[in-house]
């Protein structure tokens, strides 16, 4: 059975302006309510650090995450020890959320609020992440289909 590069028989769309907008102010919107809810909470401040600490781990463990299943997906080499921690430290922020809003003082609907925030910023920062990675692998199509002469003079956009 011959061998291939899987990455040469992918056809990569450029999303939409709609989908890359929706998705950075998912994620906008859902770190800024985040944030304003913990300025504004009634707790102490190492507290509101563990919470930001949290939402931080989180954010870079769903991206890393992201990156790890898609580098796989293309054919990429990904250590099974790196995309398990990955999947870990996910799994981690996560249960470190919600033991921290169990075992807080703040009512049903502030926890909910939290856990709200929490889980759509993880996921508009994987959508940000994908957005980010489909264009520059567009650019990249779009710049090896373009024609010797087009690249020569920086014109990557064919007529």
């Amino acid at each position: 059975m011959p061998s291939y590069d899987r990455r040469e028989f992918l056809v990569v769309q450029k999303p939409t302006v709609a989908f890359v907008g929706a998705s950075w102010a998912a994620l906008g919107l859902g770190v800024l309510s985040f944030v304003v809810g913990l300025w504004n909470a009634g707790m102490d401040r190492s507290e509101k650090g563990f919470y930001g600490a949290v939402l931080v781990l989180g954010l870079f463990a769903a991206v890393s995450l992201q990156k790890s299943v898609r580098d796989r997906t293309e054919g990429l080499p990904v250590s099974a020890l790196y995309l398990g921690l990955s999947w870990s430290v996910v799994g981690i922020s996560v249960i470190m959320l919600v033991v921290g809003l169990w075992n807080s003082g703040l009512t049903l609907s502030e926890k909910g609020f939290y856990g709200l925030a929490f889980a759509m910023t993880l996921f508009a920062s994987v959508a940000v992440q994908k957005n980010v990675r489909d264009n520059l692998q567009y650019d990249r199509q779009q710049q090896q289909a373009a024609p010797e002469s087009y690249r020569r003079a920086g014109m990557t956009d064919l007529p």
